[in-house]
């Protein structure tokens, strides 16, 4: 096969064998090689409703938001607050609070589900300290999003690298996201794919009652972008394990697969499509894509890839631009630190891609020589 196909001893690091979730026994032999990690896992939520842990979730989830009118309020009973979400979480009385909902408009139009900060974003941290390290087990390698040391950046530099030490293996690229990803997540099939992995009962009590809290998943809860990844993680294993492709990248829901024959990635969009609707109830975009890599470059996490350079996305290049620009129109000019703190993010987009020219031209208008040290480039 020209897809660049991997042979079937595939393995990734904390990477679990793929075993056809829903569709029976897969081709790959090792299946019943890992069985260590494909152990479901009990006696986790005596542990997760702990005091300790609670106040570790507290200090975690109040990173950013001391001055929100949310913690204020919390800490004026702070540790009474706790003793009483412990003994709801014990007892099983505990409930999701209502949403607060908005719409936000940027980068596009979505609903964002809004929760309390006490009690329901302190349990969603409480859960996530014992069950990261265990569902981050069973994600490949290939998934970035929201996974510590991974990220846009993560991928980007995976990506750059591949395409420039195999031009032939990745001449053509298949880019497909999902259709209305979140609000389409299924709750059974999600509740079904949780317990491949968990057995705790109350732990499973305590999941199943924040799922089904919203329809879909609720984009804006904590807990949200990892039943995201979770649900598509045995997605995953197949296209890695099964279907044996090298070159897969996965941001949330949008995927770039690459290959050497564009008929083999047309041919692999229908396995993909028939994949998602009948064990997932999920559907493809029709804005997918297969062309050849270096024709218009691949549009992916902020950046457009080709074989020999990267370059920002044009949204992105404006939306630092403007920023500069008002910055550069305030009437009381902003100290090194604030202006430096301002642009940070921005200037580590530009890092990662051919845009020396763009940097040269904003850091003229800069009232300040502003230098970045390695950590800071790379925010």
């Amino acid at each position: 096969m020209t897809l660049c196909r991997m042979s079937c001893k595939y393995k990734g690091k904390k990477e679990i064998a793929y075993n056809g979730f829903g569709s029976g026994n897969t081709k790959n032999p090792n299946v019943q090689a890992n069985k260590e990690a494909m152990k479901r896992i009990g006696n986790l939520y005596d542990e997760i409703i702990s005091i300790d842990n609670l106040r570790l979730a507290d200090e975690k989830a109040r990173k950013g938001k001391v001055n929100s009118y949310g913690v204020q309020l919390h800490d004026k009973n702070r540790e009474a607050n706790l003793l009483l979400l412990h003994e709801s979480l014990k007892n099983q009385t505990f409930r999701t609070s209502k949403y607060h909902i908005f719409i936000i408009f940027e980068p596009k139009e979505r609903e964002i589900y809004q929760l309390p900060y006490y009690p329901d974003r302190i349990v969603h941290h409480a859960i996530m300290n014992i069950l990261e390290p265990i569902w981050v087990s069973v994600f490949t390698s290939d998934t970035y999003s929201c996974i510590k040391n991974r990220g846009i950046h993560a991928a980007a530099k995976r990506l750059k690298r591949e395409l420039k030490l195999d031009y032939e293996g990745t001449k053509y690229c298949l880019k497909i996201d999902v259709r209305k990803f979140y609000p389409s997540i299924d709750h059974d099939i999600l509740k079904q794919i949780i317990r491949r992995k968990i057995k705790d009962k109350r732990l499973l009590w305590l999941l199943d009652e924040i799922i089904d809290s919203a329809d879909g998943v609720p984009i804006g809860n904590y807990l949200s972008q990892y039943f995201a990844n979770l649900y598509l993680a045995y997605f995953d294993h197949w296209i890695k394990e099964e279907k044996g492709i090298k070159y897969y990248y996965r941001y949330a829901d949008d995927i770039v697969i690459l290959g050497s024959d564009k008929n083999e990635l047309h041919s692999l969009l229908h396995e993909i499509r028939a994949y998602l609707s009948d064990r997932l109830k999920l559907k493809v975009k029709r804005n997918y894509q297969v062309f050849p890599v270096d024709s218009r470059g691949i549009d992916f996490l902020g950046y457009r890839f080709f074989h020999s350079h990267t370059l920002l996305r044009k949204s992105i290049k404006h939306k630092f631009c403007s920023r500069v620009a008002k910055l550069n129109k305030r009437k009381t000019t902003p100290t090194k630190e604030q202006y430096k703190q301002q642009i940070c993010s921005w200037w580590g987009w530009c890092k990662y891609c051919n845009s020396i020219n763009l940097i040269n031209k904003l850091s003229k208008t800069f009232p300040y020589e502003i230098k970045f040290t390695r950590a800071e480039r790379t925010l």
